[in-house]
């Protein structure tokens, strides 16, 4: 009984490796597609900037409650500025997270054009695949 269990379980194990080496498969760095994309580096660019906006609203709070005494007037400054602060922070991250997710897509989808234009059966990310497949990396042009 257990050797023909084991004799079984060759078999499939030789014919799944069959069927994978029939198989075409390339290999992709996202990485390295990511670093390389003007649209991140843009959207990076611009996050900078939003944020230097967000430190000076910090700025701006902590002159204007310094140069404040009654206590009562610091509390509401403070919750002014940081109702403000949040709202900003907040809307700042949903457009960066909506934007990115564009990002992704669009890489995405030219990851799947190019393996539908070289007849890839599989696109593995390279940093997942120990061994085999055609590196794609150069060929996927992102903006």
């Amino acid at each position: 009984m257990k050797k023909s269990l084991l004799i079984l379980s060759l078999g499939v194990f030789m014919v799944s490796n069959n069927v994978l080496a029939a198989e075409n498969i390339a290999v992709v760095d996202l990485q390295k597609i990511v670093s390389n994309s003007g649209q991140v580096k843009q959207l990076k660019q611009e996050h900078e900037k939003k944020m230097e906006e967000l430190n000076k609203i910090i700025v701006n709070a902590r002159g204007e409650i310094s140069n404040t005494t009654d206590n009562a007037k610091i509390l509401q400054l403070e919750e002014k500025y940081t109702n403000e602060f949040n709202a900003k922070k907040a809307a700042l991250e949903k457009d960066y997270s909506n934007r990115l997710n564009a990002i992704e897509k669009s890489i995405k989808d030219e990851i799947a054009k190019k393996a539908q234009q070289d007849h890839y059966d599989y696109v593995f990310a390279k940093s997942v695949m120990l061994y085999g497949g055609k590196d794609i990396t150069n060929d996927i042009k992102v903006k």
